[in-house]
């Protein structure tokens, strides 16, 4: 890619030739002063070094060369400035590619570096080269990352250190060198050009949103790193996740053109994570109704609290499908199941309740109650610590009267125990794998079945 070619974008400023006036002593905005006439300042026609040069004192503590002319920049545009330098005559200087960044409204845009690599001028009559590359993402080599809202800059060079130094300056020379940094990527989008830093703690939610937005259609690209992202994001075109992402657990992540577990695995690094994440995307959006594991097989360390994963959630009633993959159980005491053993009285005329529960704050909802008059299948649907009672999936029967009770509690891959209510979910062509004491079973919430198709 380069602009100069593909569009006709002039980014080399006016030859010195063409008049100091073009040369501001400034930042380079409309307005200020300029070398024209200057006494520090001079166009040498013709050089030993140089077809033609400024000759410029320093005199200033920081002596700075900024040309009028606005070279615009835009996200994904990387320029290289260059020129040579040679000291004449007095102190040795040290000399820097400096630019003045504009955002929209033509206000200057701070908190960014301003001045590339510095180099010393310690030998008169030695021709120096200097360059420094410009862009707006924070790239290996952009000695001036200035983000996504720099739209042009005013560029020259910086002299600084001694006073009394003179210098002769070549023609500015400032080229599109994008092609070095996204030649391999013609056809994705990357973060980094529109502001993503990738360390792990920054925000990039915004940077995220604008690379898809000026996608339109093109693939994104997420590069190496740890992004922080920390507010939902619906990618509306195709993500390539090279590096990975953070999340906060109730930020939703919404991949509309690859909506599989592999590409999300892609994007958070970690099988789990990924899993909680599309089944989160799952329930929030109607543009999918399928999540297709695309044959990947999950580990689970320990039971999946399903409803925490959609905390925003605690009644769905839409079908929606998990199918293609496995989910496995790895041994470890994490699936041993909790048993409380307690007292508590049944009453016929309350068929689905259990009164005068001791030991209830240990007993959790969705555990199987065993006990004197107790059926097959009869599960704790909800716990009241503050009145002491339980209500019941079914009524017990021959159970009139206070009696001790055992409730297990098992441990689900996948614990849907949070949900009041789900219907119409379909796991087709998974595999359950379970060891030790975990179990297959999805735990039925308020009396809904789910249903497997292997």
């Amino acid at each position: 890619m380069n602009k100069t070619i593909t569009d006709g974008i002039v980014f080399t400023p006016p030859k010195f030739a063409f008049g100091l006036h073009h040369w501001s002593s400034q930042d380079g905005t409309p307005g200020q002063d300029d070398y024209d006439n200057e006494p520090n300042a001079a166009f040498v026609p013709a050089d030993q070094d140089f077809s033609g040069c400024l000759e410029l004192t320093k005199t200033q503590t920081v002596q700075k060369l900024r040309a009028f002319y606005q070279t615009p920049l835009s996200p994904g545009c990387y320029l290289r400035i260059r020129t040579r330098v040679k000291l004449v005559s007095g102190a040795f200087p040290t000399v820097s590619i400096a630019g003045w960044p504009g955002a929209a409204g033509n206000v200057h845009l701070t908190g960014v570096n301003e001045a590339g690599p510095v180099t010393s001028l310690n030998t008169y009559g030695e021709v120096v080269e200097l360059s420094a590359i410009v862009g707006s993402g924070n790239r290996t080599g952009v000695d001036l990352h200035w983000g996504k809202d720099a739209i042009y800059g005013h560029f020259g060079l910086d002299l600084t250190g001694p006073s009394g130094g003179v210098v002769r300056i070549e023609d500015i020379i400032i080229e599109d060198i994008s092609g070095a940094f996204v030649d391999q990527l013609i056809g994705a989008v990357d973060v980094r050009d529109y502001g993503a830093i990738g360390d792990g703690f920054a925000d990039d939610h915004d940077a995220f949103e604008a690379a898809d937005k000026a996608a339109a259609g093109r693939e994104v690209l997420v590069p190496r790193g740890n992004f922080r992202i920390n507010g939902a994001i619906t990618f509306q075109n195709r993500v390539r996740f090279v590096g990975n992402i953070t999340m906060p657990d109730s930020a939703r992540l919404t991949l509309l053109k690859d909506f599989n577990l592999p590409s999300y695995i892609d994007a958070f690094g970690d099988e789990v994570v990924a899993f909680k994440k599309a089944y989160q995307s799952l329930l929030n959006f109607n543009d999918h109704y399928i999540l297709d594991m695309g044959g990947r097989r999950i580990e689970l360390d320990g039971p999946l609290d399903m409803q925490a994963a959609v905390d925003n959630k605690t009644v769905f009633n839409s079908r929606r499908v998990v199918q293609n993959g496995q989910i496995q159980a790895n041994a470890n005491a994490a699936w041993t199941p909790d048993q409380v053993v307690a007292q508590a009285t049944y009453s016929t005329s309350d068929p689905k309740s259990l009164t005068s529960v001791a030991n209830i704050a240990n007993i959790a909802v969705g555990s199987l109650v065993e006990g004197t008059g107790v059926g097959r299948e009869i599960y704790v649907k909800e716990v009241n610590v503050g009145s002491q009672s339980l209500t019941l999936s079914q009524p017990l029967y021959g159970a009139a009267g206070t009696h001790q009770f055992t409730f297990t509690r098992f441990k689900y891959l996948l614990d849907f125990s949070g949900f009041q209510k789900v219907s119409g979910a379909h796991f087709d062509g998974i595999d359950f794998q379970c060891t030790g004491n975990a179990s297959a079973v999805l735990l039925p919430p308020d009396g809904e079945t789910f249903h497997f198709r292997d």
